[in-house]
């Protein structure tokens, strides 16, 4: 120990961030092609993350490094049917999974982390899903958390073992992920594997908020109300869609009434994820208020939309990930980094209590598996 990991897809390192709070994780390499978000990697890490994983240098720079476990947070994408028979192959190139499998073939980590959006397990009918376990675990022998195999040799999984939710995480926020988790057969052997608990957690047994009472910061700055306008188009919206029986529309997720209130999914996209979570929070002197970038005057009602730094809760960055021992939270962007971008890299990142709660369930496989010593 430390156990070496790499960070593919990395965003702004919310997976390297969880596996490195467990004290047993350190991260030697990194890939992301977003500028703004290598932006603001470099300030967080003082490391350059600005590579192409779909690159042969990239790829032929990691065959150098020694390094245990591969972290990514891959873009959903269609395979084509193909895929199932062939595994990964070279006429697909615009699918990232595939340069991750060449990726963990030509280096074999002892382990392989991956977290997707919750719909990875129904994209394409199930069909993108069976093709990344298929590639895991026939192509590149891995064992993956969750799957056995039936008389016919087959792989067998059900979907939903693979979705986890960060509420139940310590995080007062519904949103649902896909993760997988794989070890490498020919390392540890087929009968050796057998020993890990084949089920990823569902809960951790702790939490940063009872709910979202604690982690809303009330009396923000006027720029985060709506304008009446625009609320009144969202509420018109929502009668139009409830009158055909639809759920649609915004939500007021601290509404009077609810007693221990939750978010909804935040999204890269900002659009819906700030519209479902729309914030009670009545101030004076915010009502009739003019914004230059606003059509019409503040609202009346009170209403706002989630702040960047709540967002920032909501995902661990802020008030957790970064506090040192005497609780000094030292999370910022670096400048240049607009407030859109702020709402986007944290919809775009991962939960890092899910995530190191994760990293916690390896650390105690790597323990089954001999890795680490019994104490």
């Amino acid at each position: 120990m430390p156990f070496y990991t790499i960070d593919l897809c990395a965003g702004i390192g919310g997976i390297r961030k969880g596996f490195e709070l467990t004290g047993q994780f350190e991260n030697v390499a990194a890939a992301e092609i977003d500028p703004y978000a290598c932006m603001t990697y470099q300030h967080l890490y003082n490391v350059d993350a600005n590579h192409d994983v779909t690159s042969e240098e990239f790829k032929a720079e990691l065959e150098q490094i020694n390094y245990d476990v591969l972290l990514a947070g891959f873009p959903c994408q269609t395979f084509s049917r193909a895929g199932l028979e062939e595994g990964f192959n070279d006429e697909e190139k615009g699918v990232i999974f595939n340069h991750i499998a060449e990726i963990i073939r030509r280096t074999r980590p002892r382990a392989v982390f991956l977290e997707n959006v919750d719909n990875l397990v129904r994209h394409d009918k199930g069909c993108t899903f069976r093709i990344i376990i298929n590639t895991l675990e026939r192509t590149l022998n891995y064992k993956v958390v969750g799957v056995t195999y039936d008389e016919g040799g087959m792989p067998q999984y059900n979907a939903r073992d693979f979705v986890r939710n960060s509420r139940y995480f310590g995080i007062p926020q519904n949103r649902p992920r896909t993760y997988i988790m794989a070890f490498d057969r020919e390392r540890y052997g087929t009968e050796a594997l057998l020993g890990i608990q084949n089920y990823l957690p569902e809960k951790n047994d702790w939490y940063l908020y009872e709910d979202l009472n604690e982690l809303l910061e009330m009396h923000a700055e006027a720029k985060y109300y709506m304008a009446s306008g625009y609320l009144e188009t969202l509420e018109k919206h929502k009668k139009r869609e409830h009158e055909k029986g639809n759920g649609f529309g915004y939500r007021i997720v601290n509404a009077p009434g609810i007693e221990h209130p939750v978010a909804n999914t935040i999204m890269a996209t900002g659009g819906s994820g700030k519209e479902r979570n729309l914030v009670y929070d009545p101030q004076e002197g915010i009502a009739g208020q003019i914004i230059e970038t606003k059509k019409t005057p503040l609202n009346d009602k009170g209403i706002r939309v989630m702040t960047p730094r709540e967002w920032g809760k909501l995902q661990g960055f802020i008030n957790y990930a970064f506090l040192d021992d005497q609780g000094v939270d030292h999370f910022s962007f670096p400048e240049g980094v607009t407030t859109n971008q702020q709402y986007k890299q944290f919809g775009n990142a991962v939960t890092i209590p899910v995530i190191e709660t994760m990293a916690e369930y390896m650390l105690n496989c790597f323990r089954v598996l001999g890795d680490i010593p019994n104490e």
